[in-house]
Formats: structure tokens, C-alpha cells, sequence
């Protein structure tokens, strides 16, 4: 419940701070505000989860396939890709950006239903190198907007600037808590190894 709120409560901070155009910066100059918009919650998210024993246990107690399959958001790439088809935004921010978050919002469901087990060796590999992919992904695609020096007006404003300062951000705070959920898996019984059946065995 508590969280619903705050996703909520920043859902509309990211839309009246559009509407007001805190997001749009002087031409030719970067924008600070949607880099910062994207890059301090999952930053104060990870900093929570290292060092608050009650947020590690909240974020353990979640289902990882649930997180995992919130990343199929990520399919609506094709907006970003659609806007540099109009020749709305420039290729060196819509093509990476676009293609790796339809990648990564195809595959979430796969991933989910495959990776996210404890039964096999590789699932855990596996699924930490689609995450670490994910989060690329998005740092790729919040650098080169910031620093594209000309074209990314659209992702200024309303309501593409959502993407920037909401989805984003929230999209790299469920990355950082899925790899915090899969620190508190144990391993499966199989890989578990009974220290009196092993004292029992030798003897």
C-alpha cells in the first residue's frame, strides 16, 4: 500500500513538472533536471536496500517473476522509435534506446518464466546478466539523451518526458530490487549439501 502511494505520489510529481517545463533546457544545452529525474531514485533506492536491513527483508519477500514481468513495459520502445521514423528524434538516442528497451520488454516474459527458478545451475547466471543488459540499457539511453546536443525536445515535454522521469527511473529501482531479491535466495535442495549426512558419509 505504501508503495502504490509513493509511485502514485511520483507519477504525478514527474507530470506537473512537465506540464511546467522544469525538463526543458536552452538549446544546445544538455538537461540536467531529466538526468537527475532518472538517475537519483534508483541511486536512493540502492542506498536504501544496503544499508536499511528492513528494506533488504521487504524487497526478499517480494516475487521476483512478478518484478521480472513489470519489465514488459519496456516494449512501448516503439513510441521512441515511431518519433525518430517522423524524424522527431535523432538516431543516436532513438535507435539504442528504442531497440534495447523492445529487447528487453519482449524477452521479460521468457526470463521470467525460465530464469527465475533456483533448480538449475544456470538460471542464476542467467538471469543476472539479462538484468545487468536491462540497467545498460537504460544508462545508455539516459547518457545519450542528456548529452545529444540537439532533436531531444520531445523528451522534454509532456508526454513523452514521463519516460524520462518516470518510467525510467522506476524501470532501474525494479532492476536494482530484483538483484537484491535474488541475494536472498537460497540455494536449491538439490546444490544444498546436509553437513550430517556429509559427516555420516565419510565415516
Amino acid at each position: 500500500m505504501v508503495a502504490a502511494v509513493v509511485i502514485a505520489a511520483w507519477l504525478a510529481a514527474a507530470l506537473l513538472a512537465g506540464l511546467a517545463g522544469v525538463f526543458v533546457a536552452p538549446p544546445g544545452a544538455p538537461s540536467i533536471a531529466l538526468g537527475l529525474a532518472a538517475g537519483l531514485p534508483p541511486l536512493l533506492v540502492l542506498a536504501a536496500a544496503v544499508f536499511s536491513s528492513r528494506v533488504r527483508a521487504w524487497i526478499r519477500g517480494l516475487d521476483l517473476r512478478f518484478l521480472t514481468l513489470l519489465q514488459a513495459w519496456r516494449v512501448a520502445g516503439f513510441a521512441i522509435l515511431a518519433l525518430y521514423a517522423a524524424a522527431e528524434l535523432p538516431a543516436r538516442f532513438a535507435l539504442p534506446a528504442g531497440i534495447g528497451d523492445m529487447l528487453i520488454g519482449f524477452s521479460a516474459p521468457l526470463t521470467a518464466l525460465y530464469l527465475t527458478g533456483n533448480s538449475k545451475r544456470w538460471q542464476r547466471p542467467g538471469y543476472i546478466g539479462w538484468t545487468l543488459l536491462g540497467i545498460v540499457d537504460l544508462v545508455l539511453a539516459v547518457s545519450l539523451g542528456v548529452t545529444t546536443p540537439t532533436g531531444m525536445e520531445p523528451m522534454s515535454v509532456i508526454p513523452m518526458s514521463l519516460i524520462p522521469t518516470f518510467g525510467v527511473p522506476l524501470t532501474l529501482v525494479l532492476h536494482v530490487m530484483c538483484l537484491v531479491n535474488l541475494t536472498g535466495k537460497v540455494d536449491s535442495p538439490a546444490a544444498v549439501v546436509d553437513p550430517a549426512a556429509a559427516r555420516t558419509a565419510v565415516a
